[in-house]
């Protein structure tokens, strides 16, 4: 039975509505969720992160593998008991992370061999590997591994990753076929292919095919300008089947994201809201403002009016320069709750302009104002 529902299409673009039927939980799409890298949104509790609203945040399989390990989160039944979070859990399967470890990795048919960045061990990650990884951290939505390649490579390379991308995904599949019931997790499939039209096109295809529970678009925002997103990700969008959910890897603007959405994508997910919170960017309806500039010393004003966040409920922009100038670790924890308080609501707004099918004019408008300054 399909995990996705569309629940409505927006009548000015492809933008939609629909529900995730997760083992924690529904989950209301488009989503936005945050990164628990290490077992751990940063900067602030579970249980006010879920307080916000959100029930779906991102973990890594290879941070995880490496610390705490296997041994610890098996002990524990996994990472929900583990780190106190109830509501749903996707994990990266840190196909990312390693292709990210220049020169302490190998990319072969097996896997891919590769030294840990914390004391130089040497570790395999395989397909069913890293479906063994995610079974054991308790992944409600678990991602295969991939292989992921920079924008500058020729066709001829990038067709070779694609089809070890295609082949993993297979082996992951069986893997997880063969794990049955004891499996809870769903799995979805990465579509690739570089910035190559029929590669993305014979990728979407190949994944449209298979048994995944969901189609993840990798391989973008890795260093490409916003029109070659903006056109890969239209172009790969609209040959991935409506049946079932689509994710984009990686993306937290509100360009983004807005052009993600018009796009048909369900699911995203970035760090950039908890990065920029820990050195003093908050966002707000008119743009992102860094809280250490000396204009704000003596604003009395809240970052965001109307923000339902104890930032703007209880403190002054003026506090929050403060904090920030003092190195008190409350400033990144306070703008850390805004930030995802911002994004929350930011995609309340979003399903709301898809229901009444006012998308096309919601975003203009957004990011009109938005990007004003």
């Amino acid at each position: 039975m399909s995990i996705f529902v569309q629940t409505h299409q927006d009548s000015t673009s492809r933008a939609r509505l629909g529900r995730l039927t997760l083992g924690h939980g529904v989950v209301e799409t488009p989503v936005f969720m945050p990164v628990g890298t290490a077992g751990t949104v940063k900067g602030i509790l579970h249980e006010h992160v879920a307080s916000i609203g959100y029930d779906l945040i991102l973990g890594n399989t290879y941070h995880l593998y490496l610390r705490p390990g296997l041994d610890v989160l098996k002990s524990y039944g996994g990472l929900h008991a583990f780190s106190a979070w109830n509501g749903n859990l996707l994990t990266d399967s840190g196909g990312f992370q390693v292709f990210s470890l220049t020169g302490l990795r190998k990319i072969e048919e097996e896997g891919v061999a590769f030294q840990s960045h914390i004391d130089g061990s040497r570790h395999l990650f395989t397909p069913e590997s890293v479906i063994d990884t995610q079974h054991i951290i308790g992944s409600d939505i678990a991602m295969v591994l991939d292989v992921c390649t920079p924008p500058s490579i020729d066709h001829r390379k990038a067709r070779d990753a694609m089809e070890l991308t295609h082949r993993w995904a297979q082996r992951a599949l069986d893997h997880r076929n063969q794990l049955s019931e004891d499996f809870k997790g769903k799995l979805f499939g990465i579509v690739q292919g570089n910035f190559y039209e029929d590669l993305r096109s014979e990728s979407a295809a190949f994944f449209n095919e298979m048994a995944f529970d969901g189609i993840a678009i990798g391989g973008l925002s890795v260093g490409e300008t916003s029109e070659e997103f903006a056109h890969f990700l239209a172009h790969t969008a609209s040959r991935i089947t409506d049946e079932k959910p689509r994710y984009v890897m990686g993306i937290g603007s509100p360009d983004y994201i807005l052009e993600a959405v018009e796009n048909g994508i369900d699911m995203f997910d970035c760090v950039l809201a908890t990065r920029m919170a820990r050195n003093g960017g908050l966002f707000t309806k008119d743009g992102v403002i860094t809280m250490k500039k000396a204009i704000h010393k003596f604003d009395k004003g809240p970052v965001q009016e109307g923000c339902p966040c104890p930032a703007c409920t209880t403190y002054s922009r003026a506090y929050l320069h403060h904090l920030f100038k003092a190195g008190e670790m409350l400033g990144p924890m306070l703008a850390t709750i805004h930030n995802l308080t911002f994004f929350h609501t930011f995609l309340k707004e979003i399903r709301h302009a898809i229901a009444q099918d006012r998308y096309a004019t919601f975003k203009r408008e957004y990011l009109g104002r938005f990007y004003a300054k």
